[in-house]
């Protein structure tokens, strides 16, 4: 048995089950079917070292692992764990970037194409019969010749989609905390500018209270009635009562979503307008891309366990000094 065997990660919850099976073949691993381990035994919850996961991890599950040392989150969003609280313990929180970059980029790309073009409509129109009955479905009022992309959020994974936009002429803009100094994109302060400057606003940022609906009715208004929502950071960060008002009045023209407030609950009065693309949070889900996240789980836990740094700390846990075996 190696070292590693002995020691005990906790997997709450889903897991995806590739990873579940290399989680199980390398650690003694505690893996319950729901979140709640109100019955998890004392000795068990001593011996959890470490916590593989896609969810959430709050105060009260790190207060309830004495002995926790690292949270391996299964994706690079980590809005659900209590960062803060678990660097006040000296818990190490890890996530999985750049694996997952590309294929959400490419949803990113096919959500613009989809709303710009009313793909999803055309493709009714065609199943219904209507094109052999009505004839040809009507032209689209939008393209994206001529658009104006503003990316809120212009990390790895807003970079990945600028890139693919360019490739179809599109302009860019963008929104960050910071002005970013290695793109030549013009850059705005404020959410608010940058839907008032562009016909298309991405949102590519990462969920929390900094961002908590951002996207509201104001920034909305800003886009304007030939603006295309697309998100596929945070379902929070768009007030989506907002949004669905928006959608219905024309304050906007279309969206584009992978993310929701509340999923996967999605509002009926959003599923019923035909001026939306809804996919159920599919941004990074093929077998491939999901591996790859689940291996950096693997290999965070693995470094951490043999002795040497995580291989992808979140910066909080990095400015915390945390990430380094004493």
């Amino acid at each position: 048995m190696s070292d590693l065997a002995a020691i005990t990660v906790l997997v709450p919850g889903k897991m995806n089950p590739d990873t579940l099976d290399t989680l199980k073949a390398t650690f003694d691993v505690e893996h319950l079917a729901g979140r709640d381990f109100d019955d998890l035994p004392e000795e068990r919850r001593q011996a959890v070292r470490g916590i593989a996961q896609m969810g959430a991890v709050p105060a009260s599950m790190i207060d309830a692992l004495p002995n926790l040392e690292l949270i391996a989150n299964f994706g690079v969003g980590y809005d659900g764990v209590d960062t803060v609280h678990a660097t006040e313990k000296g818990v190490v929180v890890t996530n999985t970037p750049e694996v997952l970059t590309e294929e959400v980029a490419d949803i990113t790309l096919a959500l613009v194409l989809m709303t710009t073009r009313e793909l999803c409509a055309a493709e009714r129109h065609l199943r219904d019969g209507k094109w052999e009955s009505e004839g040809p479905y009507p032209l689209t009022q939008t393209t994206l010749r001529g658009r104006t992309a503003g990316i809120m959020g212009l990390g790895r994974i807003g970079l990945a989609i600028a890139r693919r936009l360019e490739a179809f002429d599109v302009k860019i803009e963008y929104h960050n905390r910071s002005k970013r100094d290695d793109v030549a994109y013009p850059y705005h302060g404020d959410l608010l500018s940058l839907a008032r400057s562009v016909d298309t606003l991405i949102i590519a940022a990462p969920g929390g209270a900094s961002t908590e609906k951002a996207v509201n009715a104001d920034v909305l208004k800003a886009l304007g009635s030939d603006g295309i929502l697309v998100n596929i950071g945070r379902g929070t960060t768009v007030d989506e009562p907002a949004l669905i008002e928006a959608l219905e009045n024309g304050t906007i023209r279309a969206a584009g979503l992978d993310v929701f407030e509340k999923e996967p609950h999605v509002p009926e009065r959003l599923k019923a307008l035909p001026n939306t693309v809804l996919l159920p949070h599919v941004g990074s889900a093929s077998r491939h891309t999901r591996g790859e996240m689940g291996k950096l789980v693997v290999s965070n836990l693995m470094e951490w366990f043999s002795g040497r740094a995580p291989v992808t700390p979140v910066p909080e846990s990095v400015e915390a000094g945390i990430t380094r075996r004493s």
